[in-house]
């Protein structure tokens, strides 16, 4: 079982996920986890509100399993399967500990100097989480997909506009860190 707690290379993950893709084109379906929030608001009625969830969103009910599964595996691979630290660059860590005071770089997924209860209860950090999510869920919707659904299915479906977001969203990735977040914090 000791393969299993390690990353995958990319010669085994990569070939898998090629798969999964393949056969997703053979039964006619397209992976993606953002529209899953469109599927799941028209599940609960969202539809009485907006012509935008008025569709068969029974026949998405797959995608909403593969998100469930996700969840699921995370929680799992986290918990048991997983020591919890992340192997990184010694001098990113070394810079997230002077530039950002962010001593647990390399130690945990999710640092506690962001995501503990007590950085929560800071209004600063919950406007900083909430702004970053509402762009986010802005930009999936607005490029039509997010970075997985664009980058692993609609660039294996060979589709310009999968190709034009994912440039894009790395384009912004790099805006990103090194010239707003610096300014943020």
């Amino acid at each position: 079982m000791y393969w299993i707690y390690q990353p995958w290379p990319w010669y085994v993950a990569g070939p898998l996920i090629a798969l999964v893709m393949f056969v997703l084109l053979l039964v006619g379906k397209q992976f993606g986890m953002s529209s899953n929030l469109r599927t799941a608001c028209a599940a609960v009625g969202a539809g009485k509100a907006a012509d935008f969830f008025k569709f068969d969103w029974k026949a998405e009910r797959w995608n909403l399993m593969v998100v469930l599964g996700a969840i699921i595996g995370g929680f799992i691979a986290s918990n048991y399967m997983s020591d919890n630290t992340v192997e990184i660059n010694p001098e990113i860590a070394q810079q997230l500990s002077n530039d950002y005071q962010i001593e647990s770089a390399g130690e945990a997924y999710l640092p506690p100097e962001i995501f503990s209860t007590d950085a929560l209860g800071d209004p600063f950090i919950i406007a900083i989480l909430l702004i970053g999510g509402l762009l986010v869920g802005f930009g999936a919707r607005y490029a039509g997909g997010c970075t997985s659904g664009h980058a692993i299915s609609g660039l294996s479906n060979l589709q310009l506009p999968s190709l034009i977001a994912v440039i894009g969203f790395f384009i912004g990735g790099l805006v990103m860190i090194h010239l707003i977040y610096p300014l943020i914090f």
